[in-house]
């Protein structure tokens, strides 16, 4: 199971550290303390919160890609076929879908709630693992 830290998950929701606490506080999304008294969040509850939040982050308007057109984010979902795939993944406000084969989704061993960046060229969508 793959976790994130306030900070982490923050960034993968693209606000500031200050808003996912102040969502924490809220209830919004469960947290829980490791050892070391850090706020954890389990990777599933922040995949399905930030399908619930996308687009509703007053931030909408800020720039989300970089001049090589990644797009880091939280996977949210995994459909497996017998050949092929389709991966979702929430990028702050924006969801991207790949379809790609079954083979290259578990040579990756993407499951939702952990971190994976989608890169785009053209139509093409691609997957890196984190």
């Amino acid at each position: 199971m793959q976790f994130y830290t306030i900070g982490q998950a923050a960034r993968l929701l693209g606000v500031s550290p200050d808003t996912a606490r102040r969502w924490a506080d809220a209830g919004k999304v469960a947290t829980h303390r490791d050892e070391s008294g850090r706020r954890l969040i389990d990777g599933k509850d922040l995949a399905a919160f930030s399908v619930e939040i996308a687009g509703t982050t007053g931030e909408a308007d800020a720039p989300y890609t970089t001049a090589r057109n990644a797009f880091p984010g939280i996977v949210t979902a995994v459909k497996l076929g017998d050949v092929a795939a389709q991966v979702e993944i929430q990028a702050g406000p924006h969801r991207l879908v790949s379809l790609l084969t079954r083979e290259a989704v578990e040579e990756l061993g993407l499951e939702v709630g952990m971190e994976a960046t989608a890169r785009v060229k053209s139509t093409n969508v691609h997957i890196d693992r984190a």
